[in-house]
């Protein structure tokens, strides 16, 4: 299901599956503003999972809440916004996604072996490898009923944003 009056777009998947650099294509095309889930975790959740111990639900439902916040304001000052955050749960997602369903969620999806390739290869995230069984472990795709749009990653940066804009009807 995919509602095309959304204002927001939340790039959700596991760790490494390109949620950034995804999401800093669509926003520079779409001239929308950004944000990364990460910026709204407290040092608390960092240093949890820097020390490779992954989080519990106590420890994001503030996190969620806090990018929800920040969505409302966008809401409130007329502009869309593109942000990053995992998303895993449906549970989560329903934080995101508001009371006004003006969140469209897109999931950036591949193999567990890419991933990890993937995220060994990059620097200076927190984020460490060890943790990625747990985040598909955790991981609950997109259900019926849910605004948003799944997607392969397995395409360059580029072909994965066209087909983003293309699937949801947006300018870009």
């Amino acid at each position: 299901m995919v509602n095309s009056s959304a204002k927001h777009l939340v790039v959700m998947g596991v760790a490494g599956s390109g949620k950034t650099t995804v999401a800093e294509l669509l926003a520079e095309r779409l001239g929308w503003l950004r944000a990364e889930a990460d910026q709204f975790h407290p040092q608390a959740n960092i240093d949890k999972m820097s020390a490779g111990t992954p989080l519990t639900d106590e420890d994001r439902w503030p996190w969620l809440r806090a990018i929800r916040a920040w969505l409302d304001e966008q809401d409130a000052a007329g502009s869309n916004a593109v942000v990053t955050c995992s998303a895993l749960r449906r549970a989560y997602r329903d934080i995101l996604a508001g009371p006004d369903g003006d969140v469209t969620f897109v999931h950036l999806n591949g193999s567990p072996e890419l991933i990890a390739e993937r995220m060994a290869a990059r620097k200076g995230h927190f984020m460490p490898t060890s943790l990625l069984p747990s985040q598909f472990s955790t991981l609950e795709p997109l259900a019926d009923g849910e605004n948003g749009i799944a997607l392969d990653i397995s395409g360059t940066p580029e072909q994965i944003v066209d087909e983003i804009l293309s699937r949801l009807g947006l300018p870009g």
